[in-house]
């Protein structure tokens, strides 16, 4: 059994930890909206005030939170989770999808203090995250990956190697940037179809099975056809543009080409502007019946 301190009790964080739980790891428990992680302290989880307490001799620190600016708030600072005290050779795993700059700044503070870094972004819904099944995007060191790989193993089905730290967030950031495109244009292909005077839930029957389908298209038409963006939001608009964002700037970085990125980016920017930043992401259809 195993120390693990978990920093984020958000929808994805509550699955992931309440499965070290299961595994019997001791899980410490820091969130900024304490009464999120209820469910986590009625299981058995301790409720930490800081970052820094909750990772206290801990073996292994796992984040989960929304953007760059609310990973460096848990992992730096006095009261941040790398100022903690942990047991040797302690492992700093950031599981949060964030910018690769900031993720290779953080290796490198968490190096100074003595962990060991795995980057390692997750996929997967909610759902998939309280059964274990996530896939993770790794990038560390191999004798770090199989120190670590027991540890990881109660959270997924599949870890996936990438190379050296940085590696894993680089391939989550393409595959992020890819899926907002498709969330794009696929409100962009129903609003054609509406215009055009065809029957939507046809329309999305049809195109399920068709060669256009994607695990995204079929997922985001049958929602967008059912056109409640208010109920069970998995993923916000503002998450969206967030990962729509890095992933651009991941593109621009390296020189790739990423007119669709910056598309994308563009149509979601717009509908975080007009107000529904906490919707979920797939009012995006309703952005373009404007």
């Amino acid at each position: 059994m195993a120390k693990i301190a978990f920093l984020g009790a958000g929808r994805m964080g509550l699955g992931m930890a309440a499965r070290m739980m299961s595994a019997g790891h001791e899980v410490t428990v820091y969130n900024r909206s304490p009464e999120k992680a209820a469910e986590l302290v009625e299981a058995g989880a301790v409720l930490a005030e800081t970052p820094r307490i909750a990772a206290a001799q801990a073996d292994a620190i796992i984040s989960m939170v929304a953007d760059d600016d609310a990973s460096r708030r848990v992992w730096l600072g006095d009261d941040g989770a790398l100022a903690a005290d942990v047991a040797p050779g302690a492992f700093a795993i950031e599981c949060s999808t964030i910018s690769r700059p900031w993720v290779l700044e953080l290796a490198k503070h968490a190096t100074a203090q003595g962990f060991r870094y795995i980057d390692c972004p997750v996929t997967g819904l909610p759902e998939v995250a309280a059964a274990g099944e996530l896939t993770l995007f790794v990038g560390a060191t191999p004798d770090d990956l199989e120190a670590v790989r027991p540890l990881l193993t109660p959270l997924c089905t599949n870890i996936v190697h990438f190379g050296e730290v940085g590696s894993g967030t680089a391939y989550k950031l393409v595959q992020n940037l890819l899926g907002s495109i498709q969330i794009a244009a696929t409100a962009e292909a129903l609003r054609i179809a509406e215009l055009s005077g065809l029957h939507l839930p046809t329309v999305v029957d049809t195109l399920s099975q068709s060669g256009a389908a994607s695990p995204t298209v079929v997922r985001m038409s049958r929602l967008m056809l059912e056109g409640d963006h208010t109920e069970n939001i998995a993923f916000t608009a503002t998450l969206r543009l967030k990962d729509t964002r890095i992933g651009v700037e991941l593109a621009d970085a390296v020189s790739a080409p990423a007119a669709l990125g910056h598309t994308a980016e563009d149509i979601f920017t717009r509908l975080v502007e007009a107000g529904h930043g906490e919707l979920h992401e797939t009012k995006v259809i309703d952005l373009l019946r404007e």
